[in-house]
């Protein structure tokens, strides 16, 4: 079953959609973490499109990698996060850090009161496109008028991230998302990035976790050095003024 399809009949199941790779290698998708967008073109496209002094909620935060990052800004940063192990996780990396916190929930239930946060941020947790409208909805609900929804996402389109991505998921369709977000109303950035790992068996036990075997040694042997290039689309829309969402 492909990712879309798979996120699809988990939601009609009421189910979380579980993330193998951070769920089962924390510590692996950490090393993945630090090796993303090194040269922060993804931060660079998301600056002009919230208000990040705000209130932030970060949406599927995991073990809370990018808490910090808000932190330094923002008036108040949550973190929500499904799985109960990188709840905690998560709580201790900003157990220090004063107006951090971090709850269990999902996006399809966020732990927050309507009209309380000025930013929903998602990074590659649960927007894969069609079928997570209710996610839309309940991201619509607890953000301010004015506030922003700020996704961002793998572009399957980008070569050489995306093929292995769709060698991986052969009913995956970039196009079919790009189409559903620009229904719901979202602007669209695409995003080149760097992944740079700082040895070998680093930038192996990261494509091992995000693909099958055989794509993840053919991908490996197509890497010849210790980074290559990943696409993201970076996806936004605001809340207009004075609209009343209901549940």
């Amino acid at each position: 079953m492909g990712l879309v399809s798979r996120f699809v009949s988990s939601l009609r199941a009421g189910a979380v959609l579980p993330s193998p790779n951070i769920w089962q290698w924390p510590e692996v998708y950490e090393a993945e973490n630090r090796a993303q967008d090194v040269d922060g073109a993804v931060w660079a496209a998301l600056e002009p499109l919230a208000d990040w002094t705000g209130d932030v909620l970060d949406v599927g935060c995991g073990d809370g990698f990018h808490l910090p990052r808000f932190a330094a800004r923002a008036r108040s940063v949550l973190g929500v996060e499904p799985h109960p192990p990188l709840v905690g996780r998560a709580a201790a990396r900003v157990a220090d850090l004063p107006g951090v916190s971090v709850l269990p929930g999902s996006a399809q239930d966020l732990p927050v009161a309507d009209s309380s946060v000025d930013v929903v941020h998602a990074r590659t947790a649960y927007f894969f496109g069609p079928g997570c409208q209710p996610g839309l909805r309940e991201a619509d609900r607890v953000l301010r008028p004015g506030g922003a929804l700020v996704v961002v996402d793998l572009d399957g389109r980008h070569e050489p991230y995306g093929r292995w991505l769709r060698a991986d998921l052969p009913s995956y369709r970039p196009a079919e998302v790009d189409r559903f977000f620009e229904i719901e109303g979202f602007s669209r950035t695409r995003v080149t990035t760097t992944w740079r790992f700082p040895d070998r068996p680093t930038l192996e036990a990261v494509l091992r976790i995000e693909f099958s075997r055989a794509v993840a040694e053919r991908a490996a042997a197509e890497v010849a050095g210790l980074a290559f290039p990943v696409g993201y689309r970076v996806l936004s829309r605001r809340k207009p003024r004075g609209l009343v969402v209901g549940r």
